[in-house]
C-alpha cells in the first residue's frame, strides 16, 4: 500500500491496517481544509498539489482527467467513502448482504429512517442526526469488512470491524442523549437500544472469531 511503510513479506495485521486507514483520513481532512481555504484562488490546484506533496503535478504536467480523479479520491469525506464501500462491495460480492450481522445493521438503519418519518423534527436535532449518520456508517463499514474473503487480509477485516464498532458505540451515545432530551420515549429508546446492542455484540463476537483465525494462521497479533 502506498504511503505506509511495511514489511512486504508479511500480511498486515489489524494495527497495520488501522494506521493505514487513519493516514487516509488525515489526507482527506487536509485536502478538504486546503480546498476550502483556496477555493477561489486562481492557482488553487497548484497550491493544493504543493501542500499535499503531489510533486508530479508541479513539473508542468497537464491537469488532466486522471489528476481530477485523484483529487476526487482525496476529497471524499468519510461518509461518502463509506457509501462507496457499500456500493462497491454490493456489486462485487455475493455474501455480505446475507450475513446476519449486516442484516441487523441494515434493519437498524431502516428503523431509524422510519423514526425520522414519524418525527420529522428529529432532522434538526444534532443527537438524532448523529445517531442516523453513525448507524449508517457502521453499516457501510460492516459491508466493507464482510465482503472481503481474502485470507491474507484478515487484518483489514478486523480494522473495518473496529471502525464499525466505534460508529455503533457513538450511535449508542447519541441514543442515550436523545432519551435525556426527551426526543424519544423510553419505549422507543428500549427498542432502539436492543437493536444497537445486537449489532454491537455481533461485531465484538465476529472480531473475536477473526482474531482467533489470525492467531491460527500467523501465530500472533
Amino acid at each position: 500500500m502506498p504511503g505506509y511503510d511495511h514489511q512486504p513479506d508479511r500480511a498486515w495485521d489489524e494495527y497495520d491496517w488501522e494506521r493505514f486507514l487513519q493516514q487516509q483520513d488525515h489526507k482527506t481532512e487536509k485536502y478538504m481544509e486546503l480546498l476550502e481555504k483556496y477555493l477561489d484562488h486562481p492557482q488553487r490546484d497548484q497550491i493544493i498539489a504543493k501542500e499535499m506533496g503531489w510533486t508530479q503535478l508541479l513539473n508542468g504536467e497537464e491537469w488532466n482527467d486522471d489528476v481530477e480523479a485523484m483529487l476526487a479520491d482525496e476529497a471524499s469525506s468519510e461518509e461518502d467513502e463509506s457509501e462507496a464501500e457499500a456500493e462497491a462491495t454490493s456489486s462485487t460480492s455475493e455474501g455480505f448482504e446475507d450475513h446476519s450481522l449486516y442484516r441487523a445493521a441494515f434493519a437498524l438503519t431502516i428503523w431509524i429512517d422510519q423514526l425520522f418519518d414519524q418525527q420529522p423534527a428529529l432532522q434538526n436535532e444534532p443527537s438524532a442526526v448523529k445517531l442516523a449518520t453513525h448507524s449508517a456508517l457502521a453499516s457501510a463499514k460492516l459491508a466493507a469488512a464482510l465482503s472481503d474473503d481474502d485470507v491474507d487480509e484478515i487484518g483489514m477485516t478486523i480494522a473495518y470491524l473496529k471502525r464499525a464498532l466505534k460508529a455503533i458505540t457513538t450511535s449508542m451515545e447519541a441514543a442515550a442523549q436523545m432519551l435525556t432530551d426527551r426526543l424519544i420515549s423510553p419505549r422507543q429508546h428500549t427498542a432502539l437500544e436492543q437493536r444497537l446492542f445486537q449489532v454491537r455484540d455481533g461485531i465484538i463476537t465476529l472480531m473475536g472469531e477473526y482474531r482467533g483465525e489470525w492467531l491460527r494462521r500467523f501465530g500472533s497479533l
